[in-house]
């Protein structure tokens, strides 16, 4: 077993908006915690994130998703929220995060689902949908990718991943919360001050030694990692989905520097059933539009 941090529970103890009750599962001897509201026995929003964020973010979507009659799902990747948090940056690879999706969607028997992903939470879980994809009923996709070999990366993204090797702006702070602090700032609809997201995005994370899961993603990018980002495999997945012919619903914010608009409406060209709506938010479109997305899929969802 890998050397591994487990954030205790205090740190989690003012955090607004989060009234969900913990819960766990193992995958090879690491906890991962998960939101499971709504019944049982109903269609499953399976909400996957993305760097640094955890399921937090979804915190304004799930109650919206529960009402209409959907059981919300959201598990923290091993290294993020409330989830063991190995130490050893060599230990995280998109591919480890894909494993321990797959074991967390097939132990917990989800079927009937609705995929809900943005940023990581792309190719982490359009790679379940094209390995299972009879758990799968639709997909909602939001400021995310899958690389290609036609994907051309932004100079923001491009920049961001620079931040994050050693002696970058972001190696030296190692403040996940900076990033959501900003993002609160400068794009309205935030129900958090910028001390809140602060204060939310950094909880899981005291100390240096706990980010090694954040700390990897930027650097697992295919252009830069290729490996580690699973370059092959999200390409893979990319070619496999073209192929797709149930219900896809693009949900994307127009002011992402990262994952642009006219990506979405590249990506979103491909699937002759694909609706588009745009939001005039950041990339970070939960956490300032969570509402708003609700509103969209299932109005969405109403018109298939």
């Amino acid at each position: 077993m890998p050397d591994v941090f487990r954030t205790p529970e205090s740190r989690f103890a003012s955090l607004k908006e989060y009234p969900f009750t913990p819960r766990y599962l193992e995958w090879e001897g690491l906890r991962m915690h998960h939101v499971d509201e709504g019944p049982r026995d109903a269609p499953v929003a399976l909400l996957l994130h993305g760097m640094p964020t955890w399921s937090y973010l979804y915190r304004r979507m799930i109650p919206g998703l529960t009402a209409a009659g959907f059981r919300c799902v959201a598990p923290d990747y091993v290294g993020f929220g409330k989830s063991d948090k190995v130490t050893d940056d060599g230990w995280y690879s998109i591919e480890r995060h894909s494993q321990s999706i797959a074991h967390f969607v097939r132990e917990l028997d989800l079927c009937d689902i609705t995929l809900v992903c943005q940023d990581w939470g792309g190719p982490i879980g359009l790679r379940q949908v094209v390995d299972m994809p009879e758990r799968f009923v639709r997909l909602c996709i939001m400021n995310t990718w899958l690389h290609n070999p036609t994907h051309e990366y932004t100079d923001a993204i491009r920049n961001w991943n620079r931040q994050w090797h050693p002696g970058g702006l972001y190696d030296e702070r190692q403040a996940c919360g900076e990033v959501m602090r900003f993002q609160v700032e400068h794009v309205e609809g935030s129900t958090l001050s910028p001390e809140e997201a602060f204060a939310a995005y950094e909880a899981p994370f005291p100390d240096r030694a706990s980010k090694a899961g954040p700390r990897r993603f930027p650097l697992s990018l295919p252009f830069d990692n290729p490996e580690g980002g699973n370059a092959v495999d999200q390409a893979r997945c990319f070619e496999a989905l073209r192929t797709w012919t149930r219900p896809v619903h693009f949900i994307w914010g127009t002011l992402d520097p990262i994952f642009t608009e006219s990506w979405a409406e590249t990506w979103s060209g491909i699937y002759p059933q694909a609706t588009l709506d745009k939001l005039p938010a950041s990339h970070f479109l939960q956490e300032t539009h969570g509402e708003a997305i609700v509103e969209r899929l299932l109005a969405r969802i109403a018109e298939e």
